[in-house]
């Protein structure tokens, strides 16, 4: 790896990571979105859990699930854009390096949705006990470039230019290589900072990126018609159901469930269910699972689970 200016630049090979059936295929010049990961922030299988769900992730190294992150790869202008910074993102950035349909690429923007571990902690691989990045720019919202300004270690990376903050506002759009990003403010637990998603456009379709959010009545937005406005809506799947988290009171936790979110959406036509893809899944979720009963059920009821390696046009 190497820098240019200020942009972070992969030499690579040609390397087509998965073969999907649908969406794009990867000798295209068309700009797509990538999933490189779908699980909660700390991944799967989960640091303490050595329960029977756990164990497959601990024995089996393929059956691992990384935090949840989407890139934009755009082959004619040989950039790629980063939808969070993962504690795994030294594995996430091979992943794009080998999937990526170019011989060299630039990672134009990182954009941070907020201030949780999953979200954010992997910019410390940008610092100089890793790979000594130059101005990788980051793009977030006010509360958490003062954050990340203020707030050891991250404040290092913004001394020694490892990263360049670049600010956001709700609902302004950030154009880069031909893709437009619009924040917008979501409810979450904002503790460190503020919490939003991404609309994403593209040359030919759009996407929206809600990886956190509370119940969905306390967003003052109709999801419906979000929904119908984008081809694809990558949506928080955190927990299946109530009673998920034995001995927890479930009613405290934020999250809408994924069967909640399914009941919402149910007057939907089919086309329109199809554009959901539910990513952002906790350890404990049988979605991860996608040969589970549940996995077969939201299946037949139109939605889609995101999963790492897909690949979708934009």
């Amino acid at each position: 790896m190497g820098f240019i200016k200020n942009r972070v630049v992969f030499s690579g090979f040609l390397y087509i990571f998965l073969s999907i059936p649908i969406l794009v295929n990867a000798q295209s010049e068309s700009t797509y979105l990538y999933v490189l990961g779908v699980a909660q922030d700390a991944g799967y299988p989960q640091a303490g859990c050595y329960k029977p769900h756990c164990l497959n992730g601990w024995q089996n190294a393929k059956s691992k699930v990384t935090p949840t992150s989407l890139a934009v790869v755009n082959p004619k202008a040989n950039s790629t854009l980063l939808f969070e910074a993962t504690p795994a993102l030294p594995d996430q950035l091979y992943r794009l390096h080998q999937v990526a349909n170019s011989h060299q690429f630039s990672l134009d923007g990182v954009f941070l949705t907020h201030a949780h571990i999953g979200h954010y902690t992997g910019l410390m691989f940008f610092g100089r006990e890793a790979m000594g990045a130059n101005d990788v720019p980051v793009f977030v919202m006010p509360k958490l470039k003062r954050f990340l300004e203020n707030n050891g270690p991250w404040s290092q990376l913004v001394q020694l230019r490892n990263v360049k903050l670049n600010p956001l506002n709700d609902k302004v759009s950030v154009n880069l290589s031909g893709i437009s990003v619009t924040p917008f403010l979501v409810p979450h637990r904002d503790e460190y900072s503020e919490t939003v998603g991404y609309k994403i456009k593209g040359p030919n379709k759009s996407a929206i990126f809600i990886p956190d959010i509370n119940k969905w009545e306390q967003w003052h937005t109709d999801l419906a018609s979000e929904i119908k406005s984008v081809d694809y809506a990558f949506l928080d799947a955190a927990f299946y159901a109530n009673g998920e988290l034995p001995n927890r009171d479930m009613s405290s936790i934020p999250h809408p469930f994924v069967v909640e979110t399914m009941d919402l959406l149910n007057d939907l036509d089919d086309t329109e269910k199809q554009k959901v893809w539910f990513i952002h899944i906790n350890h404990t979720n049988p979605l991860l699972n996608l040969a589970s009963p549940q996995s077969s059920y939201v299946k037949t009821q139109h939605f889609n689970i995101a999963y790492e390696g897909l690949k979708l046009v934009l």
